[in-house]
């Protein structure tokens, strides 16, 4: 017990050069496992984007303690990693894409950056538990618990979609039709995307478990009123 004591208060000395190699090593190795299963996905932020941050973010940590310890700066040592986790948002926005009205991807990736980003400042810190810790339940979040949350969302399924109609006579019909084939919610009657004179859009909701926006489009346009029908994005 004593030894472990002694370990790790060597391992939380700032100006140990053996300290900074096992912090920085650490750092990479925890965002490169994180950042392993958002490349698996195909997701803009992969490995090595997370092995960056988490250096980084380390290092950040270490830069202000190793100035107040060994250099003898007298200011807080963690006011620029505090920044950090800020800053970090710039890389977060290139991530999320609105694909449709209920389509948004890369807000898991956004987030991981985020947390990677805290773990690499505990990691800089010497916060080694609080590190380790996070860093577990992270990979439990981006890939055990995937599985999960794709069944519960897809219990819920919804989409948008267009209908462009004929005439304006043809509204109440159309929508008439629509709610007895599907359950719809915030209907809303537009202009017409194609801009064709006497034509009117409608938009709606459609909630349908598995359903496909294409054949439910399709599906659609089998009536006389409706000119064309697509997923609203």
């Amino acid at each position: 017990m004593e030894t472990l004591r002694e370990l790790m208060a060597w391992l939380r000395s700032p100006d140990e050069i053996g300290v900074v190699f096992i912090k920085l090593a650490l750092s990479a190795i925890v965002g490169g496992v994180i950042g392993m299963e958002r490349g698996k996905q195909g997701r803009a932020a992969g490995m090595r984007t997370h092995i960056l941050v988490t250096l980084g973010s380390a290092l950040t940590v270490m830069i202000g303690l190793f100035s107040t310890t060994a250099l003898g700066y007298s200011s807080d040592p963690l006011r620029i990693s505090a920044q950090v986790i800020s800053g970090i948002g710039f890389l977060g926005v290139g991530t999320i894409l609105l694909k449709g009205r209920f389509q948004i991807t890369g807000l898991t990736t956004a987030a991981g950056l985020w947390c990677t980003a805290a773990i690499g400042l505990a990691i800089g810190a010497g916060f080694y538990e609080g590190a380790i810790g996070a860093f577990l339940f992270s990979v439990l979040a981006v890939t055990l618990l995937h599985k999960l949350e794709y069944k519960l969302i897809k219990r819920s399924d919804r989409f948008g979609i267009y209908i462009e109609i004929s005439s304006d006579t043809a509204v109440t019909k159309t929508l008439d039709a629509l709610n007895m084939m599907y359950t719809v919610t915030d209907v809303q009657v537009t202009a017409p995307r194609s801009a064709h004179t006497g034509n009117v859009g409608i938009e709606a909701n459609v909630h349908l478990k598995d359903g496909d926006p294409k054949i439910v489009a399709k599906s659609l346009e089998e009536l006389d009123s409706v000119v064309f029908a697509l997923e609203s994005i």
